[in-house]
């Protein structure tokens, strides 16, 4: 397994281990008070400061714009378009405001800072006991070469939805739908591209969508986008996790995974069947509007790199407006991001999941991102 391939492997178990994104699948319907967050309740009880807010996972502290950490030095204008995408399916509270937001699009850094101390309210988001503290992971957008054709070294297959798939929950294990003839049988006929390394299929598979470098039958090549389509129904098991419990790396760095991976090729396959949850996926085109943001989140909008995040819809409704502050060994960040996606790991009232984008950098950043947290929700006044 050559350098580009032990790098592939350590951003899966690391992410994995890690970040723990699992797959982007779309969230259930929300209920009357998700889907409403314009009509937030007061919190009772002592202790309370006037104006505090609940959501089904957290409660909303009302604060002055100086407690969020640097809130003069951001520039709102690279948040915008995350914040324009909003708009195409905006939350009822948000809605009002939507055409001023598109008229402010080209509007300069101060006069967009303005408007939002104007308009919005900042909260600081708590768990229910009153906890400000959470952490912050990282997910992004793999970029894999792949083949329409299977052979020349492209041997590992991406699929779409097997017929039938929603009757039968849960499907086939990873490894029966990779060892079991019968049901290669019922995807016969279903394999979107074909990639080199089954760990590059793991990669895509736990982040839940991706691009590909598509060599076509006539041998031209396009990049086209794989998105989320649904999963076998099984449980998520990080393989990572499954290396650390059986005391094959003392921990998830680059050192212990990429020496024990080169050490132990023929375990590989034992260690990728530990997760037993398989996704799949369905093709979409890239063209260069497209290109310039990443997949569509769970609120139905394309994610802009850097300004998106995923979170729990049970804390933050989608589309809301958060502040972001976090600081740790992977990065420093203090800047406005849109609450625009979700995740089955992500879990809790101040949990974030970072889109980070889809180049080398972003894989890079995804897996080292576990570090903690702060949010504060902007509402409107």
């Amino acid at each position: 397994m050559n350098v580009r391939l032990l790098r592939w492997f350590v951003t899966a178990l690391i992410v994995g281990t890690l970040a723990a994104c699992a797959t982007r699948e779309p969230a259930a319907p929300e209920s009357p008070a998700a889907a409403a967050p314009g009509k937030l309740a007061p919190l009772k009880g002592p202790m309370v400061v006037p104006g505090t807010l609940a959501q089904s996972k957290s409660r909303w502290v009302p604060v002055d714009w100086s407690e969020l950490p640097g809130w003069s030095e951001d520039s709102p204008h690279e948040a915008w378009n995350a914040w324009l995408r909003n708009c195409e399916r905006p939350a009822p509270a948000f809605a009002p405001l939507c055409e001023q937001v598109r008229q402010l699009s080209i509007a300069g850094d101060e006069a967009q800072r303005g408007w939002m101390l104007e308009h919005l309210q900042p909260y600081r988001i708590e768990s229910l006991e009153g906890n400000p503290e959470g952490m912050l992971t990282g997910y992004y957008e793999p970029f894999l070469e792949a083949s329409r054709q299977r052979g020349n070294g492209f041997e590992v297959p991406l699929y779409q939805p097997p017929a039938g798939l929603a009757q039968r929950q849960p499907w086939y294990t990873r490894q029966q739908i990779e060892q079991q003839p019968e049901v290669q049988a019922q995807l016969a006929g279903r394999a979107i591209a074909w990639v080199r390394d089954p760990v590059q299929a793991l990669v895509l598979h736990i982040q839940g969508s991706g691009r590909l470098n598509l060599l076509e039958a006539d041998g031209s090549t396009r990049v086209v986008r794989l998105a989320f389509a649904g999963t076998n129904g099984q449980p998520y098991r990080s393989v990572g996790r499954w290396l650390l419990d059986r005391g094959l790396v003392r921990d998830a760095t680059w050192p212990g995974i990429s020496a024990w991976v080169a050490a132990n090729p023929q375990r590989v396959q034992e260690m990728l069947w530990s997760n037993p949850r398989y996704v799949f996926f369905r093709e979409e085109p890239l063209d260069d509007l497209d290109a310039s943001f990443g997949p569509r989140g769970a609120q139905g909008v394309a994610l802009t790199p850097g300004r998106s995040i995923a979170v729990d819809r049970l804390s933050i409704p989608y589309g809301t407006p958060v502040w972001l502050a976090s600081t740790g060994p992977a990065t420093q960040l203090a800047r406005l991001v849109m609450a625009q996606d979700t995740g089955s790991a992500i879990v809790g009232a101040v949990r974030a999941d970072f889109f980070t984008g889809w180049d080398d950098a972003a894989a890079d950043l995804a897996g080292r991102l576990k570090q903690g947290l702060r949010l504060w929700a902007l509402w409107p006044k």
